[in-house]
């Protein structure tokens, strides 16, 4: 009989390791999510930026975007003036996604793109000037990863640099 219930004792003691080494895989930190019940409150999904443990934050956004913002359409105008500029941000996926950009978009005139070279030539209809500002397109114009600042100060200059100043577009 107390070998029986040494080995229920011993089962029941391994089910509960076995349960809080799950649980540590589920839920590593020091409060786990999942039992937490603010977690489920709306007043908990309401601000990303707040820390878990309500210290002010330490990344305030600058930009406050709506969703209309972000859900706007805009349309591309490739026998105009319209530019589309990558900035590639390192470690998101951006040298695939600028790989499709020159290779599988569906436009009007895509870029042509020949094997065994890095670069693909991006024109507009029927005019010698591209519409895509890219390092697959135009090559590192702007510098190796260019940021915003550097692409905002850099592309106009470097875009408009062939046209005569009456010719340029505001950008």
């Amino acid at each position: 009989m107390e070998d029986r219930s040494h080995k229920v004792l011993l089962a029941l003691v391994m089910l509960f390791l076995f349960a809080v080494i799950v649980l540590q895989y589920v839920c590593p930190g020091t409060e786990c999510q999942l039992l937490r019940l603010r977690a489920l409150s709306p007043a908990a999904v309401a601000d990303p930026y707040r820390a878990e443990d309500e210290t002010p934050a330490r990344f305030v956004p600058r930009f406050n975007f709506s969703a209309g913002d972000l859900l706007r359409r805009v349309d591309f105008n490739i026998k105009g003036d319209d530019l589309i500029v990558f900035l590639h941000i390192q470690k998101t996926g951006g040298t695939t996604f600028g790989r499709h950009l020159v290779r599988n978009i569906q436009l009007e005139q895509p870029c042509e793109c020949r094997a065994g070279q890095k670069k693909c030539t991006c024109h507009r209809p029927g005019k010698r000037e591209t519409w895509l500002f890219s390092r697959f397109s135009t090559g590192w114009s702007c510098g190796l990863h260019a940021d915003w600042t550097e692409l905002t100060n850099c592309v106009p200059s470097v875009v408009d640099s062939k046209k005569e100043v009456r010719l340029r577009p505001s950008r």
